[in-house]
């Protein structure tokens, strides 16, 4: 797996040290970390703060020396300081937010600062801490979840990540929830198969189209004015200033636009 991951078209791969490995495994997975590498962004997802694993996980991605490391189940700020005081100088963080109590402190989780990228929901732990009657990762309703994440992502300069969806033969809910993911604003959306990989792209790829109309929203003259029968104004051109951002095809060709590009480098 180790082996078939470094070759896919994935923005990043995440190698889990933690819930995808038994208790009795996680030493020998920590020791196979030597082989694993990505086309783009590699990352490590480590064992949640508190567990008798997180440590000696952090040893091994000091060896290692990854692009991200991913904490699970980040419940506190603290929880997140914690790491980064052990995190090796180059090496970024992606926070998931897995639970009730995350949620209630995501806004504080993301104003923790550098080495932080990205916040991740977790959607199956998160259903899990709420009681929420589904038995697919990914399926349920998370839309207060979803736009909370969001907002404390962007406000503070960073990515919002959704996770994924399990049900592996379900492509249209795949796409439906990467849909949603989308209008919620966050930039990407964890896999957890090949298969899934070209419609969550897709998603997350503005069409020919959007981006057409985008270059015409902002060629149009300043203040309010009509495109295509729409009303656009300045609101509306940093609309399509992001719609291009998304796309990496952003030039600034119009004045007191700004790009929305994200401060830090990696994509998710």
């Amino acid at each position: 797996m180790l082996a078939k991951a470094a070759g896919l078209a994935a923005d990043e791969v995440v190698v889990d040290l933690e819930d995808g490995v038994a208790p009795a495994d996680k030493a020998a997975a920590r020791g196979r970390l030597g082989e694993a590498a990505a086309q783009g962004t590699l990352a490590v997802r480590i064992n949640a703060v508190g567990t008798a694993w997180w440590r000696d996980d952090l040893d091994a991605v000091a060896a290692r020396r990854p692009d991200v490391v991913v904490l699970p189940k980040a419940a506190s700020a603290e929880d997140v300081r914690q790491v980064i005081e052990l995190l090796p100088a180059g090496i970024g963080l992606e926070v998931q937010i897995e639970s009730a109590r995350g949620l209630v402190e995501v806004e504080r989780i993301a104003a923790v600062g550098a080495p932080l990228e990205a916040l991740v929901f977790g959607p199956g732990d998160f259903s899990a801490s709420m009681g929420i009657p589904v038995l697919t990762i990914g399926s349920g309703t998370f839309d207060y979840a979803l736009a909370r994440i969001s907002v404390a992502a962007h406000a503070h300069g960073l990515q919002a990540v959704d996770g994924p969806y399990a049900d592996l033969r379900d492509l249209d809910g795949l796409r439906r929830a990467a849909q949603i993911a989308l209008g919620h604003g966050f930039d990407g959306k964890w896999v957890v198969h090949p298969d899934q990989i070209e419609p969550v792209n897709e998603a997350f790829t503005p069409s020919a189209k959007e981006l057409e109309q985008a270059r015409r929203i902002l060629a149009a003259g300043a203040g309010a004015s009509l495109v295509d029968g729409e009303m656009v104004d300045d609101a509306t051109k940093r609309m399509a200033t992001a719609v291009l951002a998304r796309a990496g095809v952003f030039k600034e060709t119009t004045p007191g636009v700004e790009s929305p590009l994200p401060t830090h480098e990696r994509n998710a």
